[in-house]
């Protein structure tokens, strides 16, 4: 079972944990999709890795996947730090402050999701990693 929030102050952050953690992992399996060989290979990295029929080459796939990998690992710290999970592997201190630098890495690249070519990476992409950014912020403002 997972921890239960023990004060109302406590919920605001564990909203926003569920939310950023859903959307780091909905991101992820997008990723994943690109790994596997998803013909989306022009909606990701600017539009411009080189694609065949929209699937991205060889080492943009692997990039993917280690995107993917590094997305779902996000995903399970910010969960960590909101209380959704429990943290049995890593310092309280690391993932307080990984949260802190995610949601800073985030925020830049809201930035280089909107100077990107296709209108997914600009406008779904962007909104995804500031709304991501946003909720971070919230989890990683924890008392």
């Amino acid at each position: 079972m997972y921890p239960q929030a023990t004060h109302p102050s406590e919920a605001k952050p564990r909203l926003a944990a569920a939310g950023a953690a859903g959307l780091l992992s909905s991101v992820a399996a997008y990723q994943t999709a690109l790994a596997a060989g998803a013909p989306l290979g022009d909606t990701v990295y600017g539009g411009r890795a080189p694609t065949t029929e929209g699937v991205l080459d060889p080492a943009w796939r692997v990039a993917s996947a280690g995107a993917a990998t590094t997305l779902g690992f996000a995903a399970w710290m910010v969960a960590a730090r909101g209380g959704l999970v429990r943290n049995r592997f890593l310092s309280d201190r690391f993932v307080r402050n990984g949260t802190w630098v995610l949601a800073g890495l985030l925020a830049a690249n809201t930035a280089s999701n909107l100077a990107g070519r296709h209108p997914v990476e600009r406008w779904g992409m962007g909104s995804v990693t500031a709304t991501s950014s946003a909720l971070c912020f919230v989890v990683a403002r924890r008392g």
